[in-house]
């Protein structure tokens, strides 16, 4: 088969039969001066109640998967954003390494009987508690040392998912569970991540769109491929520098490009949702930038003005309910217990 027939064919598969996508969006940011920018949109169906939590070293950690649950103490302290209070899908640790879960329909974690277990709703938290840089983390990861185990959601959709990371270096990878394995995609050229259908597809349709030309013509839709289409091109088109408010004003606006705005909703695709939030993490200088879909402001949080000592407390700034902030919110973070995560039961 050709490769223009190849890549007909993924067109199709992706106008068709993505209908059960969300519309989440990942870019990295790669700039001059070791200015490495990471952000994504979450668009879900409903809002899932996301706070920040801030969570120290040294906390016990249980995979909530059965009596095979894998069990760690994180070694390093983290900034997480939760969802649904039963999940983490977004956050960055105090070595600059930042983990986004986006959706994934075609996920399959497969079943091994012989592997610890870890339930996908620990999966972001267990990256950020255990690997300094996006290296390490493959190193450890590629060999599949637990079985995610994905349980339902408390809104009744599966928890189907896939991670990317990146560090201060720009170094990125992409892991994904298709057909019951683990495929990996390791380097700094994978900037961009959406949803359906899977990455090797993703980027097939992507070199199909470059001998187009984005300055000519760009799809325009909600879907994660044309998404991941137009967020390729604009990453690449803007001017880069290493200004930190720059880099951030030009991340945000690639991300709110591919954000589907609030009450849209599409014929047929039921899960094509509309934003909820954006994140986007200055790596260089370890700070978090908040957007909600309900505020006029963003709000940041740096890390310098985070405790991570193993004696500290969790603490959470709470956001669920429509509360928000202006400006610097490291003040408003407050004791907590921390979330539990979804138990999944393995097969």
């Amino acid at each position: 088969m050709d490769a223009k027939r190849l890549v007909g064919m993924i067109i199709g598969l992706a106008c068709f039969g993505s209908v059960k996508s969300e519309a989440c969006t990942r870019c990295v940011y790669l700039g001059p001066e070791g200015r490495v920018l990471v952000a994504r949109s979450m668009d879900w169906m409903e809002d899932p109640g996301t706070n920040l939590y801030c969570f120290p070293r040294g906390v016990e950690r249980d995979g909530a998967a059965g009596p095979r649950s894998l069990k760690w103490t994180s070694k390093y302290g983290s900034l997480v954003g939760s969802f649904y209070e039963v999940a983490g899908v977004d956050g960055m640790n105090e070595k600059g390494l930042v983990a986004n879960t986006l959706y994934l329909v075609e996920s399959d974690y497969g079943a091994d009987s012989t592997r610890p277990t870890l339930s996908i709703a620990a999966w972001t938290q267990y990256v950020l508690d255990n690997f300094a840089t996006v290296a390490e983390a493959v190193e450890a990861l590629r060999d599949e040392p637990f079985t995610i185990v994905a349980p339902i959601l408390p809104n009744g959709s599966p928890a189907q998912g896939h991670l990317a990371i990146v560090d201060p270096s720009g170094d990125s990878a992409i892991f994904e569970y298709v057909k019951g394995k683990l495929v990996v995609h390791h380097g700094r050229e994978f900037q961009v991540m959406t949803n359906s259908p899977t990455f090797d597809q993703q980027l097939a349709l992507n070199e199909y769109w470059k001998e187009i030309g984005g300055e000519a013509m760009l799809p325009g839709t909600s879907r994660a491929a044309d998404r991941f289409i137009r967020a390729s091109f604009y990453i690449d088109a803007v001017p880069k520098t290493g200004d930190a408010g720059r880099a951030l004003a030009a991340l945000f606006g690639i991300v709110r490009n591919t954000s589907v705005p609030m009450g849209i909703t599409s014929p047929g695709r039921p899960n094509i949702a509309s934003m909820v939030w954006r994140t986007a993490y200055d790596l260089k200088d370890r700070t978090l930038n908040f957007d909600s879909a309900v505020s006029p402001s963003i709000f940041w949080v740096p890390l310098s003005a985070m405790d991570f000592d193993p004696a500290a407390p969790v603490k959470r700034l709470t956001l669920s309910g429509g509360r928000t902030f202006a400006g610097d919110a490291s003040s408003g973070f407050q004791p907590a217990e921390p979330f539990p995560f979804l138990p999944g039961k393995p097969d």
